[in-house]
């Protein structure tokens, strides 16, 4: 263990670099508490970030919490710390997601270097909501994504035309459903940041990541201006096969969707290393009808919980993050 309490800044490095990570409509779902003499880093769920009409069980918002804790344990890395992380460690306080216990390196057990590796990539992903090139990936990057999956318990899998067809048609369905529900847009006028709001924001979906509004092409790009008139924003025609990949787990509960949240940014760090663009749905994940139909038709097995669209083109701009002091308790 640490022979002493890791210093303020070190700490507040540390909870930067998780917040940085991708979450349902960037509400940034989390809140963090260091325990000075205890070398221990609490992550908690807000709850009043939760998105009661999108995700009613509480999926993404682990999902995002995971993706936090993998950031988390990739700075840790990078810091030449090693983190221990416990997952769920109090069944009566479901809020409390993770406990991550900090200490030095040793001989026998030094700090991560294939996590430190992934740090510079922290900053630089984005996500983009622009046209890609109408590519392939090279075989060796779907192995290396596929791979970053495989370490955090779940499953990358390049779904082939035909399931990635059936895909963008519940894709569509979802779109569909949302026309005819008066709540659907909910969340998203809750989280969409308009005008002079979207200056000062620090959470939220801001304009000026939108993204065009697409003219032609199949992409599965969520349109976060709805009805709404966004200015400077165009149209352009987007990709007419997206190159898609399924994020999966083997079970489902909040465990399952922590890992799937730490795999997910495992996968989006090394993307970005190979200078990759990515962006995520979930729309089709979304209602619990639609969810079985995207799994693996050949296996029928497995929990999908998101939709990677990756390809090479613009990463798009950074999104607004809250101030560490707002979301780092420190004791």
């Amino acid at each position: 263990m640490a022979s002493r309490p890791l210093d303020d800044r070190t700490v507040s490095t540390l909870v930067a670099a998780a917040t940085a990570a991708p979450s349902m409509h960037n509400a940034q779902p989390w809140r963090f508490h260091y325990r000075a003499a205890d070398h221990l880093l609490l992550l908690r769920a807000d709850p009043e970030r939760a998105m009661p009409h999108s995700d009613p069980d509480g999926r993404a918002l682990h999902i995002g919490c995971g993706a936090a804790l993998f950031n988390l344990r990739v700075a840790t890395a990078h810091a030449d710390l090693v983190a221990d992380t416990d997952l769920l460690p109090d069944p009566a306080d479901p809020l409390l997601l993770a406990a991550v216990r900090l200490s030095a390196p040793l001989p026998h057990r030094p700090a991560d270097a294939e996590l430190s590796r992934l740090y510079p990539a922290i900053r630089q992903r984005h996500t983009s909501r622009h046209p890609f090139a109408d590519s392939d990936l090279p075989d060796e990057v779907r192995a290396a994504l596929e791979n970053a999956a495989a370490l955090e318990g779940a499953t990358l899998l390049f779904p082939g035309a035909w399931h990635a067809e059936t895909v963008l048609d519940l894709v569509h369905d979802a779109e569909s459903r949302d026309l005819a529900d008066p709540g659907a847009n909910e969340d998203v006028l809750r989280w969409t940041r308009l005008g002079a709001e979207a200056d000062t924001a620090v959470d939220g979906v801001p304009e000026y990541a939108f993204g065009p509004r697409k003219q032609d092409g199949r992409a599965p790009v969520r349109d976060f201006a709805g009805r709404r008139t966004v200015a400077d924003r165009g149209t352009t025609t987007f990709e007419n096969t997206p190159r898609l990949a399924l994020l999966s787990t083997r079970g489902e509960g909040p465990a399952d969707w922590l890992r799937a949240g730490q795999a997910l940014e495992r996968v989006l760090l090394e993307a970005t290393l190979a200078d990759l663009a990515t962006s995520l749905t979930s729309h089709a994940l979304e209602d619990r009808a639609l969810r079985p139909l995207v799994r693996d038709p050949a296996s029928g097995t497995g929990q999908v919980h998101m939709v990677l669209r990756l390809g090479y083109g613009p990463r798009g701009p950074a999104t607004p993050r809250r101030p560490v002091k707002d979301v780092l308790q420190i004791t």
